[in-house]
């Protein structure tokens, strides 16, 4: 029999197959914990344990969710439909009463769930220099003049774009439930947003948050760029069409529940496996998500911000390829 043990708020989690923890998302979608999908003890080379997750990255980028009162939810999605042109696609039903709207961003998702469930902490005062956590999203267009028209005819005031000093414009605006966008014009910039999105984390302790998204995520470091407009230094990590932009805290508001990261992955347990070898905090254990035929683990930054593995379907585990 194969146990799930996990790391959360300082408590050993454990599951088995004839033992199972109800365990909810943060958007109260039901999770079973109970199923044999664990690797077993031994089962694993320290080599494998010890390696990132940039060997079981599938999709061309990440996902996001955004988190928001659930009475903004009518003003997001016109703001994340009409005003920032993404694509509406067809809603999740996660519970009786919990949908998951989904709007498209290049080949992947902002996912936008209305009510705050969970021990997740919201505070967005300050916005982007308010504290630690995702504070912010960018989002990349061709045309200034179209960005306005859309934003004016869904009933928002028009963006105020200024220069960057490098020939690029970029306006800072608010979503309907406070979170900041970056809005940037680029020469060539797809419409709709569609070269993917920008995941602006500020953190506590810089070189451990690199070394997350780095050693154990297994983004792809590129050279630090200097973000003027918004007075600091940003710290990109890449997958594909999405950035994670990583810069010291300019505030000590602490924010892990409006926003947070999913990965598709080939092979979830994989993902839950290292994070226990390097004691990375648990928020969900590894689990089958009810309905839906998702394997998942939901992971801590260092910060708090969830991380959340996804396995789509249970094909074969993949560990047995990495060298």
């Amino acid at each position: 029999m194969k146990l799930l043990t996990a790391l959360a708020a300082g408590t050993a989690l454990m599951a088995s197959s004839t033992q199972a923890q109800e365990v909810r998302t943060p958007e109260g979608a039901l999770m079973d914990t109970s199923q044999d999908i664990a690797y077993e003890p031994g089962e694993l080379t320290e080599a494998q344990l010890n390696a990132s997750n940039a060997d079981i990255f599938t999709g061309g980028g990440m996902n996001v969710f955004r988190r928001f009162p659930r009475e903004a939810t009518e003003d997001m999605v016109n703001f994340y439909v009409n005003a920032l042109a993404l694509d509406s696609l067809n809603p999740i039903q996660l519970t009786s009463t919990q949908q998951m709207i989904l709007t498209g961003v290049g080949s992947m998702q902002i996912k936008l769930s209305a009510g705050q469930q969970g021990d997740r902490l919201y505070n967005l005062d300050g916005g982007y220099a308010g504290g630690t956590g995702i504070r912010f999203f960018l989002l990349r267009y061709p045309d200034e003049d179209v960005v306005k028209q859309r934003f004016a005819d869904a009933g928002f005031a028009e963006p105020e774009f200024v220069s960057r000093g490098d020939g690029l414009k970029q306006a800072l605006v608010k979503d309907p439930g406070g979170f900041d966008i970056v809005l940037l014009i680029a020469p060539g910039a797809q419409d709709n947003a569609d070269d993917g999105v920008g995941i602006g984390i500020g953190v506590s302790d810089l070189e451990q948050s690199r070394a997350f998204y780095r050693d154990f995520v297994g983004l792809e470091e590129l050279e630090p760029v200097e973000a003027t407009v918004l007075g600091t230094t940003l710290y990109p990590y890449q997958f594909n069409e999405t950035i994670v932009m990583l810069y010291e805290a300019m505030g000590s508001n602490a924010d892990n529940g409006s926003a947070g990261i999913q990965y598709v992955v080939s092979d979830a347990p994989l993902a839950a496996a290292r994070g226990e070898h390097r004691d990375i905090a648990v928020e969900t254990p590894l689990n089958v998500l009810g309905g839906f035929g998702l394997i998942t683990v939901w992971l801590n930054d260092p910060d708090g911000v969830t991380n959340y593995f996804a396995q789509v379907g249970r094909g074969p585990q993949t560990a047995s390829a990495v060298d």
